[in-house]
């Protein structure tokens, strides 16, 4: 069964407000590109370019990714990371579900039976600078780690961990430290506590003690080149 041709769940929207609406069918190559996704929502263009290889992003929906919920898959992060909601249709009606709600378990997500994902709502993002910093064995691979940062202007950061656990880290804490001090002392604080968070496994890619040490390194790094371009865009 393809749903494809349901207009409604392809493409990107932008509400007169400056919301971001995303059909569930749209393909990761379209998000990539589309230059709406601005300021720090550029981070889900970053990581939709980073999905496998051009046939997969020319075939495969941020909808059909997201309700997949492997742990390594590069949406996830990044839509916690921006505060997304879901909205899942069924033939009762619509709700919305924030994106952090939606991953409940391993390769489970909180979906019921004839449920479909049919958008991904994004609040009008801010000025400021998105950064989607991903670890593989090669490009395009699933992430060991990857992590999401969203730098506002204001101050505000908000950070998700993927590849450690069933759902994407995420840590107010970690988020409340570095929206005050982003000094090398305080990302590790933060790093730190979202390593706290991880529940990973061993398979092929990494072990989950390795993916557990580069957690705080990764953060780092992520977070050094979004102050980078924070300066550059000033």
């Amino acid at each position: 069964v393809s749903l494809m041709r349901i207009a409604e769940l392809s493409g990107l929207r932008v509400s007169a407000a400056g919301d971001i609406v995303i059909g569930a069918a749209t393909r990761h190559s379209a998000i990539a590109a589309d230059s709406r996704l601005s300021g720090t929502a550029s981070l889900l263009a970053q990581a939709a370019a980073q999905i496998a290889g051009t046939a997969v992003r020319n075939m495969g929906t941020i909808g059909g990714a997201i309700a997949h919920a492997d742990p390594g898959l590069d949406f996830p992060p990044a839509l916690v990371a921006l505060q997304a909601s879901v909205e899942i249709a069924s033939n009762t009606g619509r709700r919305a579900v924030p994106v952090r709600e939606l991953f409940v378990d391993w390769y489970t997500t909180a979906l019921a039976p004839g449920e479909i994902v049919a958008a991904i709502h994004i609040a009008k993002p801010k000025s400021g600078i998105g950064i989607y910093c991903k670890h593989a064995r090669v490009a395009g691979d699933f992430a060991i780690v990857s992590v999401a940062i969203s730098l506002a202007h204001d101050g505000e950061v908000h950070v998700a961990v993927g590849g450690c656990g069933p759902a994407p880290l995420a840590s107010a804490d970690a988020d409340g430290i570095l929206s005050s001090d982003r000094s090398p002392a305080a990302m590790a604080r933060a790093g730190q506590a979202l390593a706290a968070l991880a529940d990973p496994v061993d398979d092929v890619r990494a072990t989950a003690d390795y993916r557990k040490l580069i957690i705080p390194r990764m953060l780092a790094r992520a977070l050094d080149d979004a102050i980078a371009a924070s300066r550059t865009a000033e």
